[in-house]
């Protein structure tokens, strides 16, 4: 979603608010826009891209004390350069730039026209500067008014706010969306992510639901809206290095990412007491949930098979955004397992506070170290991927399917097992990934796929997770409309779907359900379906063969690579925009 950099310290400011914008250019936008002090309040902003922007306003040059930025993705209001951030007062003197919605904003709107307000945009956003305006009319005190204009917002909001009179500090302010603070050695840094400022400190502090910061150049300070004292906050130290925000040689984040699968997946051992503490939540409750979104939830499905086939254990995968029509079976014996790679997934995050509010145990797996969803869980899990820049979930995927499937073995007394067998995936990863036969096997066949309007894609069992994965990394990519099905379903509707030449990738595994996925591809096969086989061996019924290596434990670990590869050749194929395709962002902190 939207993205939010703010810095104050010795650094000229211009270049290094153009840099943490551009950094944050992953998330999503349609605008972008900077609010400055120098000889007064400026702000500068447009629709359009940061580079387009930055040309027309010299954002380079930009000289002054402190800064806020912002990358807006619209939710209320046009893409226009009026509903762009930083939105500002009436009296032009107080900016401020805003992640995610207020809910009650039209009330608040009536409520301070009335006062005499007016307004110039179409958005919620411009509410904030207006109501800390009055209130800082009021009181004289900028901390104190933006205590009272929290206060007076409903909904979730993650933002920044500047004052012309008050030239050497940052108002932060956070509720149900992520903000979190670099410390630098004089010099501070305010943004939604950590890749914002990472090249130039590794210490954070994460702010909490109703907290406000006040950040200068030498001191930050935390309060507690509600109670207005003075929090002290954990300073963490991030596990990731510059390096790996950036593209490394690569022309795109995805092809890096999923690259790097050559390492990470191993990366989640050396977990073994968390582990172990994960193991005895799932063995002590009753019930146990597994709550995600988008790919990490395909990741829980994937898992609920292992849970089921390994351990014996019901664990239930649910999407984020349905788990209140189901969180009535939630109690304090329940166990909710949440899985989201940021940490900050605002449907997961709500089903988290709703599950606790019931009672129920937490176990987060997350890949970000101090995010909200570490912090509030009561036990957690990190996959340890490194940051993910892409929009596309690749190499988080992967990581998540690995914890998850030690997690299960441990139940059952087989970690020191699942760690090796880890270790073997990751090796078999590494071959694909470093094969030019398969690289150019997928090229060829994303060239032929690149003008198909539908694929389909069937797996049985586990594969059916896989099938759904695959479907997702092609369509959100190279915008081709791709379904995933569990084979047994063909018949009871989608071979109606079935024309001539109409593309399907069978996933094809080494275990029990090869036999009937094979025979579900030849009766798509017999309506004029073109198949694509994704398996370690030459079957009739394939017309192309995708050849995967001979894996039965960890299959979607596998099986997922060449999909993520084909997805990424059918972008370029189709001239998409590999990292930030239209209308998606990276992390969903909106309800």
């Amino acid at each position: 979603m939207c993205g939010i950099f703010g810095y104050t310290g010795f650094r000229r400011l211009g270049p290094i608010i153009l840099e943490g914008l551009k950094r944050l250019e992953y998330r999503g936008y349609d605008s972008a826009g900077v609010a400055f002090i120098s000889s007064g309040l400026q702000v500068m902003k447009d629709a359009g891209k940061i580079d387009e922007i930055s040309r027309k306003f010299n954002f380079s040059g930009i000289d002054g004390k402190l800064a806020i930025s912002h990358t807006r993705w619209a939710t209320h209001g046009a893409v226009t350069q009026t509903n762009a951030h930083p939105h500002i007062s009436c009296n032009g003197r107080i900016a401020v730039v805003h992640n995610g919605i207020i809910e009650n904003y039209i009330d608040l709107k009536r409520e301070l026209i009335s006062l005499g307000h007016k307004f110039r945009s179409e958005t919620d956003t411009e509410v904030i500067p207006h109501l800390i305006e009055e209130f800082y009319r009021k009181t004289g005190d900028p901390l104190k008014a933006i205590f009272m204009a929290v206060s007076k917002l409903d909904g979730s909001f993650a933002f920044l706010a500047i004052f012309e009179d008050h030239p050497d500090r940052i108002f932060a302010v956070r509720y149900k969306s992520p903000l979190v603070i670099g410390l630098g050695d004089g010099e501070n840094f305010v943004a939604s992510d950590v890749p914002a400022f990472l090249k130039y400190t590794k210490k954070v502090i994460f702010l909490d639901d109703m907290e406000v910061a006040v950040i200068s150049r030498d001191s930050v300070e935390v309060f507690n809206s509600l109670t207005r004292e003075k929090v002290d906050k954990e300073i963490y130290i991030v596990p990731w290095s510059v390096e790996d925000a950036e593209r490394g040689g690569y022309p795109h984040f995805m092809m890096k990412e999923i690259m790097e699968q050559r390492f990470t997946i191993t990366r989640v051992l050396g977990q073994d007491d968390r582990i172990r503490e994960a193991s005895q939540l799932i063995k002590d409750a009753q019930k146990v949930f597994l709550v995600a979104a988008g790919t990490s939830y395909h990741a829980c499905l994937a898992s609920s098979y292992w849970f089921a086939e390994i351990a014996g254990v019901n664990a239930r995968a649910v999407l984020a955004s349905e788990f209140p029509s189901i969180s009535k079976l939630v109690d304090d014996k329940s166990l909710v397992i949440a899985v989201s790679q940021s940490g900050e997934t605002a449907d997961v995050l709500e089903s988290v506070r709703m599950a606790k509010k019931r009672g129920s145990k937490i176990l987060g797996i997350v890949n970000v170290v101090g995010s909200s969803l570490m912090r509030i869980s009561d036990a957690f899990l990190t996959i340890n991927a490194g940051p993910e820049i892409c929009v596309l979930a690749t190499k988080s995927y992967t990581s998540q399917l690995a914890i998850l499937y030690l997690l299960v073995n441990d139940l059952v007394g087989r970690l020191e097992n699942a760690k090796e067998e880890i270790k073997r995936a990751e090796t078999l990863v590494a071959h694909m990934l470093e094969s030019e036969a398969l690289l150019k096997d997928i090229r060829r066949i994303a060239k032929d796929l690149s003008a198909s309007e539908h694929i389909f894609l069937i797996g049985r069992g586990i594969s059916y997770a896989t099938s759904l994965e695959g479907a997702l990394k092609i369509k959100e990519v190279s915008y081709i409309h791709a379904e995933g099905f569990a084979g047994g379903e063909l018949k009871h509707g989608t071979l109606a779907l079935i024309e001539e030449g109409t593309p399907c990738i069978a996933i094809v595994p080494e275990d029990e359900t090869k036999d009937q996925t094979l025979g579900n591809a030849m009766e798509i096969k017999a309506r004029g379906g073109y198949i694509i086989g994704l398996s370690n061996e030459e079957h009739v019924v394939f017309d192309e063969l995708i050849r995967t290596p001979s894996e039965t434990s960890l299959s979607p670990i596998v099986m997922i690579i060449p999909l993520q590869l084909l997805a990424y050749y059918l972008a370029l194929e189709r001239g998409c925009n590999v990292d930030q395709p239209r209308n998606l962002a990276k992390s969903v902190t909106v309800l």
